[in-house]
């Protein structure tokens, strides 16, 4: 295979803004929302992108970056201050989220665990000694958590889930699997979620990974998600005192930390659409063909079109759920259909870029294919695309089809 193409470039910051803000939505935003943005979007363009082709390639995700996270205040951004957090709206979550998946969706999708699936439930549903002990740990990135839902038989069906807790006086005893962890193996707390073997329901636990039966073990044979940790846990009668039970029941414990992290997604996958239409735009204009720049070619120009229009939609519809959740109001349906079409406009846009970078479209050096690869996971974890248009169909009908 031969090819020749221009030395990848990054877009300029006023080719992302015409882009990224075709309908003005950054006056919408709030002067700590437009600082918390851009001073990602800073270290993202600085520090991220001219690595994440070869951390990919290798199956990296650097060990310094969660401190480094940690240090500019992307960690648990939206809980309160006394905890560690810096108390910011949900939306100042979301722009965080479109930055950083920007660069790449496994650097987003640890941020998103340790923000809105361990940091949000210790909150929530944490005794006051749990909030203090670990949430300016983990806003730090002093501590890594990691949330213990999935299991290998036990994906879009929670509550079929095997792993088992049973209460010994003060204490509790866990045994079980989780798979598809992200932090898996570098966490030093788990949020562990398993059925009461007495009472039958679920219960949440947060467990320290140095407790005796606790192991962890990677997995390694991804072609998706490659800069980012990825684990199976093991729990072989780990115990666990009463005090680090977290104060809920039910599926509602799990489900409502998805749906924080479902938001999260909304916003975060516009990045990875952005930063391929941005690349591909960039591409077309330099790549000489018949006599003319590629882009001067209709079909090239209504593929960029397509791609243009939908992430415009989404990041409309994201910021209108940013604010309705600030009110409330983001009921699980709307996330569902934020998350999942979001998340269909970000993966089109990323093929579509593929298609239009020809043969250096397949290699690392640009983005498009690593988009692409990482976006196929975003669909599938966090609720497939199927589980989400199931709830949006028993949304308009009351029929629950699953």
């Amino acid at each position: 295979m031969t090819t020749s193409a221009p030395t990848p470039t990054a877009p300029t910051p006023a080719t992302t803004s015409a882009l990224q803000d075709f309908f003005e939505l950054d006056a919408l935003y709030t002067s700590e929302e437009r600082l918390i943005r851009d001073s990602v979007r800073e270290f993202v363009r600085g520090e991220i992108l001219p690595e994440i082709g070869e951390w990919w390639q290798e199956g990296r995700f650097p060990a310094d970056l969660p401190q480094k996270f940690g240090a500019l205040g992307m960690l648990g951004v939206t809980i309160p201050e006394e905890y560690g957090g810096a108390g910011a709206s949900a939306t100042a979550y979301g722009l965080l989220n479109r930055e950083i998946e920007y660069g790449d969706s496994g650097m987003r999708s640890f941020v998103s665990v340790q923000s809105s699936l361990v940091m949000y439930p210790i909150f929530a549903y944490g005794r006051e000694a749990l909030k203090r002990e670990w949430l300016p740990r983990l806003a730090s990135a002093e501590a890594i958590g990691c949330f213990g839902l999935t299991e290998p038989d036990a994906g879009s069906d929670p509550g079929n889930m095997r792993t088992r807790c049973r209460r010994v006086g003060d204490e509790w005893v866990l045994n079980g699997v989780k798979r598809w962890i992200t932090s898996g193996s570098t966490a030093h707390v788990a949020v562990v979620w398993a059925r009461d073997e007495s009472e039958g329901t679920v219960r949440g636990f947060l467990v320290e990974t140095d407790a005796g039966g606790f192991s962890a073990l990677d997995i390694k044979t991804k072609a998706s998600m490659r800069a980012s940790v990825t684990s199976e846990l093991y729990l072989d009668d780990v115990i666990v005192p009463e005090a680090s039970r977290l104060e809920v029941q039910g599926l509602r414990g799990p489900l409502s930390c998805l749906n924080q992290a479902r938001y999260g997604i909304a916003w975060g996958v516009l990045g990875a659409g952005f930063a391929c239409l941005e690349e591909a735009a960039a591409y077309v204009e330099d790549r000489p063909v018949f006599g003319m720049p590629l882009a001067g070619k209709q079909l090239v120009q209504a593929s960029l079109a397509d791609m243009f229009s939908d992430l415009t939609k989404g990041s409309l519809l994201a910021y209108h759920l940013g604010r309705l959740k600030e009110q409330g109001k983001d009921t699980p349906a709307r996330v569902s259909m934020a998350k999942r079409d979001n998340v269909r406009a970000a993966l089109r846009a990323a093929r579509a870029a593929r298609d239009l970078l020809g043969g250096n479209g397949i290699t690392t050096e640009y983005g498009a294919i690593r988009h692409m690869l990482n976006l196929e996971t975003v669909s599938t974890y966090e609720g497939t695309d199927t589980v989400h248009t199931l709830v949006l169909g028993r949304e308009i009908t009351g029929h629950n089809a699953f």
